[in-house]
Parts: C-alpha cells; sequence; structure tokens
C-alpha cells in the first residue's frame, strides 16, 4: 500500500505538478487514488467523458486514435508521466483511446480536485500552460518536418512565421 509522502513524491516528479506548493499536492495525491491495469486493459477509450488525469507510476500506456484505417498507435507513454490532463483541461470527451501496454500502476486524479488546484495556485496554472505550450511547440515542428519529409517540399507558414519553440533553440524550429 503506498503512503500519501509516496504519491506527493510521485506528483511532484511530474513537470506538470513540480512547481506546486507541498500542501496543494498533499491535497491532491490525498484526493487521487491508485488504480492497476493489465497488459491490454483500457484506461479510458477516445470519446469518453473526460473525468480523470492518470499518473503512470510503473509501466507503459499506448496512446491510439480511431481512424478510417481502423485503431492507430500515435504515442508510448512511459512511467513518470501524465496522461488524460489534456481533456480535463479542455472539456468534453477523449480525443484518444490509452490502453496499459504492459502492468501498469497509475494515480488517477479527478477532474474536480485537478481543477480544483488550478484555480487556486496561479504559479500552478502558469507552469501548465509552460509544459502544454512546449509540448504544442514540439508536436507543431515535428509536424512541417513530417510533412516536409512526405511532400518534399517547400514547407510554407501561414504569415510568413515559423512556428516558435519553447526549449530555447534557435531559429524557430
Amino acid at each position: 500500500m503506498m503512503m500519501l509522502n509516496d504519491e506527493v513524491n510521485i506528483l511532484r516528479q511530474v513537470p506538470l505538478f513540480s512547481s506546486i506548493d507541498p500542501c496543494r499536492l498533499k491535497k491532491l495525491a490525498f484526493s487521487s487514488h491508485r488504480q492497476h491495469f493489465e497488459a491490454g486493459e483500457e484506461l479510458f477509450h477516445q470519446g469518453d467523458d473526460a473525468d480523470h488525469a492518470y499518473i503512470i507510476i510503473s509501466g507503459n500506456a499506448s496512446v491510439m486514435t480511431d481512424g478510417a484505417n481502423g485503431p492507430t498507435r500515435i504515442a508510448e507513454i512511459p512511467a513518470g508521466n501524465i496522461v488524460g490532463e489534456i481533456a480535463l483541461l479542455c472539456g468534453g470527451s477523449r480525443r484518444a483511446t490509452v490502453q496499459a501496454l504492459d502492468s501498469m500502476d497509475v494515480l488517477a486524479i479527478d477532474s474536480k480536485c485537478f481543477m480544483h488546484m488550478l484555480s487556486e495556485d496561479s504559479t500552478a496554472c502558469a507552469n501548465i500552460m509552460r509544459v502544454l505550450a512546449a509540448r504544442l511547440a514540439d508536436t507543431t515542428a515535428d509536424l512541417i518536418a513530417a510533412r516536409a519529409e512526405l511532400s518534399n517540399d517547400v514547407v510554407h507558414y501561414p504569415n510568413g512565421l515559423a512556428p516558435a519553440r519553447c526549449d530555447g533553440r534557435s531559429g524557430g524550429l
């Protein structure tokens, strides 16, 4: 059985939560619950309502989307990461299916607790925005590179502006 301090330490190691006040992290850990998934079990399915975010304590998760040609695996998420937080922030339904690749333990964070924590802590909000903006910039750069590779053509940016990176690298991409 996991102790509260263990769960606080798990949360603290996730970049989205690294700057949160220890008292708030303790509240979030206390209101969260641990779950176990066997290989092949779904944490959630594309189209489900967003009710939890999950910190992967052990194991790996596969992220898949349903398309015209069936399910497509788009990412693998290792232990120490959060999954499902975007749907909590955006509201609505899940944009992808997340499934355990192997035996997996997670810390499930209820959407109301997650949003309450953000409403109380502007530093946490700013940190989450920074982390998500960096992810978006990296994803945009990857998409542009993939499109350029597929088309063997020059990539044209809207209004002549290349997407910025949030990781301090120069050159826009």
